[in-house]
């Protein structure tokens, strides 16, 4: 058994803590919202009032939080908190200069680090199937690697310092590229007077098959788990989309990258945003392209 203390108990966070507390560890959690303290005491994790309080006596501390100026600032606080030796790991999705902040915070405090962005949205974290992308020493992945397990189906180790966020941000400019495309496949689809379940026979088996199609149908019935089927319920939200765009095409950017794809992909997502659907599934951009 460790002691953790895990910081963020959001969406993500909360399931993720409790799935630490049914491998066995004692999990102290601290978010600045009551209800999800509430809500994770209910799953047995033990309440914490204040940072300070989270952390004492951890072995491991788990941040999860929605920025990257948020995830230096509680770093920042941390180093007048942890031990030395402590392991810090983020698991949230930020760009690579705030993930490199971070180490560069930890190697100050003498305590290992690891960037371990995840993939599996809300359904990942709750039933512990989640992607870890690891950024750090092979020591500090090595040591985290038992409680990432704790919490996911797969954990890849990227590289150095922030090189798990790197593979996250990539890895989603290509789920929202696919998504809209998949998505204009269903309408164009829909137009020529083929069925949704006659497109996905074809397409989930053959060259146009990818997990926007397979796992995520952005349409009702051909893949019954898909938000699509609870009224585009998230899931993964549009706005966490959008937010994770954004941060690869600022990373194109910095990197001299050309990608226009990712580009467009952005652009749409905002102006889905815009409209005043970010609190829905990704898959709902799809109502945007039917218009």
């Amino acid at each position: 058994m460790k002691r953790i203390a895990f910081i963020g108990l959001g969406n993500m966070g909360g399931p993720m803590a409790a799935n630490l507390v049914k491998a066995g560890h004692a999990v102290v959690g601290f978010d600045l919202s009551a209800a999800s303290l509430k809500a994770t005491a209910d799953a047995g994790v033990d309440p914490a009032a204040s940072l300070a309080e989270a952390v004492s006596d951890a072995e491991y501390v788990i941040t999860m939080l929605p920025k990257g100026q948020h995830v230096v600032s509680v770093w920042t606080e941390l180093t007048a908190l942890v031990a030395e030796g402590t392991l810090l790991i983020d698991c949230s999705t930020v760009d690579v200069d705030s993930a490199r902040q971070a180490h560069g915070l930890a190697r100050a405090m003498n305590c290992p680090s690891i960037d371990a962005p995840v993939s599996g949205g809300t359904t990942g974290a709750t039933a512990g199937t989640l992607t870890f992308m690891v950024g750090g020493s092979d020591e500090a992945f090595a040591s985290g690697l038992p409680i990432l397990e704790a919490m996911g189906r797969k954990v890849v180790h990227c590289g150095g310092d922030g090189a798990g966020q790197a593979a996250k941000i990539c890895n989603n400019m290509i789920l929202g590229i696919s998504m809209i495309g998949v998505s204009e496949a269903f309408v164009l689809a829909e137009k020529l007077g083929l069925s949704h379940q006659s497109l996905f026979d074809v397409a989930s088996t053959s060259s146009g098959q990818c997990w926007s199609l397979t796992t995520y149908c952005p349409v009702p019935g051909p893949v019954p788990s898909s938000p699509a089927n609870a009224d585009y319920r998230p899931g993964f939200a549009a706005a966490l989309m959008l937010k994770d765009l954004a941060l690869a095409q600022d990373a194109a950017s910095l990197a001299g990258a050309q990608t226009p794809l990712g580009a467009h992909a952005a652009n749409l997502y905002a102006a889905f945003e815009a409209a005043g659907h970010g609190g829905e599934d990704f898959s709902a951009i799809i109502r945007m392209l039917r218009t």
